[in-house]
């Protein structure tokens, strides 16, 4: 590690991705995570084991956008 908190190049550090989002099908966060994980493989070079995405999904009547509860809409 750099003294300013970066990782050299081929650091054993595990990237963890998290994912904010409303409620979809298993095979939609199946299709989000396998790009999300060939995304950090293809620009770190580092093993697809490597890679954590973590998923939290939000109920639509546990957020809003514009003033509005998302289940409004």
């Amino acid at each position: 590690m750099f003294p300013d908190g970066r990782h050299r190049q081929g650091s054993s550090a595990m990237p963890i991705v998290t994912v904010q989002q409303g409620p979809r099908s298993v095979e939609l966060k199946r299709e989000l995570v396998r790009q999300i994980t060939d995304a950090f493989v293809d620009a770190y070079r580092i093993p697809a084991e490597t890679v954590q995405v973590w998923i939290q999904e939000v109920p639509t009547d546990s957020w809003g956008a514009a003033g509005t509860l998302t289940a409004d809409k």
